[in-house]
């Protein structure tokens, strides 16, 4: 069976973040020590191989994926934290470095497989959208069936609302709270609206890995994808036809380095069209889960609007999801089409020049081809 193992490690406690060469150097050496290993021993000698990897770093650390061939769940999470911690410990660079963060999750064509073996009344739908929406829905309900207890849903309140700090760009002012107004959001529902949107972080760029390798293994555009997507098939879907692999990883890309800004101080502005549009799958991805655990409510719905409206500069972004024409009267501003925004080559443009977009998702070398 192939797994699909997600580490997350970070730098040591007091270190400065990561610069752009720093972090070159950092997926170097996470290369270097994952292709000099062809195989790992597991227990009774079996052997786990790792097929694929996928790596990002951002100032706070690394991300990756492993792929692996094991005959268990259990085997493919414990030798594949054995292998970064490996090279965690033989890396004096990296030697203090934490793995914060070990999960494994089945390989999207082995789950297809499985749901293609299907039979009788119970079978999944055929459509694997409609399959990837049922399995969803049905993950939601048996973690709120499970963890809503009214101890447990306390505990992830306190938890998620320690998170807030972490949100350095944004204090919670931002999130409508006012030491000495009584009339906006209370401290306690300005920090679980801060904390939540920490909590979402995993699971918006965890997820987006999951799109980048559904489409590249499918070598098409979201268009044409029968795979399951998390993030890119609630684009506009207007511009399905473009959304190519190169594309998804420029979009992964942007949403690493834009929340990892949003857990430093310097944070300036959103920078391009990516991360407004980010911004808006961060936010959503934060109320399914305050909604999951029962937290959500109107006070935290306030405290995320009044956070929208400093983030964003203005709502022009939304216009991508109405059905334009090259007719400013019939949909879309002058403004937008002088703009550019139609083109999805331009939603990573830096609005000015203090706007920061990585270089790769910006395409600065303007030659790079889709290998899709």
């Amino acid at each position: 069976m192939t797994y699909v193992v997600s580490v997350d490690t970070c730098i040591p406690d007091g270190a400065s973040d990561l610069d752009a060469l720093q972090r070159e150097g950092v997926l170097f050496l996470f290369r270097k020590g994952i292709d000099a290993i062809e195989a790992v021993e597991g227990p009774d000698g079996m052997e786990i191989e790792i097929v694929d990897s996928i790596l990002a770093a951002h100032p706070g650390g690394a991300l990756l994926k492993l792929f692996v061939d094991a005959p268990a769940l259990e085997f493919a999470e414990d030798a594949v934290r054995g292998v970064v911690g490996e090279i965690l410990e033989r890396s004096e660079l990296l030697s203090a470095w934490e793995i914060t963060k070990c999960e494994v999750e089945l390989h999207p064509e082995l789950a297809q497989q499985s749901l293609d073996a299907a039979d009788g009344p119970d079978a999944p739908p055929a459509d694997l959208a409609a399959r990837a929406a049922q399995h969803a829905e049905a993950r939601a309900a048996s973690t709120t069936a499970a963890k809503l207890t009214d101890e447990e849903a306390e505990a992830m309140r306190v938890k998620i609302s320690a998170l807030a700090p972490r949100l350095k760009a944004f204090g919670l002012d931002s999130f409508g709270w006012c030491e000495d107004d009584e009339s906006g959001v209370d401290r306690e529902h300005a920090a679980l609206a801060a904390g939540a949107l920490v909590y979402a972080i995993d699971l918006l760029v965890d997820q987006l890995f999951d799109d980048v390798e559904v489409l590249g293994d499918e070598g098409t555009t979201v268009e044409d994808c029968d795979g399951p997507l998390w993030f890119l098939e609630d684009l506009p879907e207007q511009f399905a036809v473009r959304y190519t692999a190169l594309f998804a990883r420029r979009f992964l890309v942007t949403a690493v380095s834009l929340t990892a800004r949003l857990t430093r101080d310097d944070f300036v502005q959103l920078s391009c069209v990516a991360e407004e549009l980010l911004l808006k799958f961060l936010l959503r991805e934060a109320e399914v889960v305050l909604d999951t655990y029962g937290l959500l409510n109107d006070e935290i719905t306030s405290a995320w609007e009044a956070f929208a409206d400093e983030a964003y500069e203005d709502s022009d972004y939304e216009w991508l999801y109405e059905s334009v024409t090259a007719d400013a009267d019939e949909g879309v501003g002058a403004e937008q089409l002088e703009a550019g925004v139609l083109d999805v080559e331009n939603w990573f443009m830096p609005f000015d020049r203090t706007s920061y977009v990585h270089p790769y998702a910006a395409n600065e070398a303007g030659e790079r081809e889709d290998t899709a």
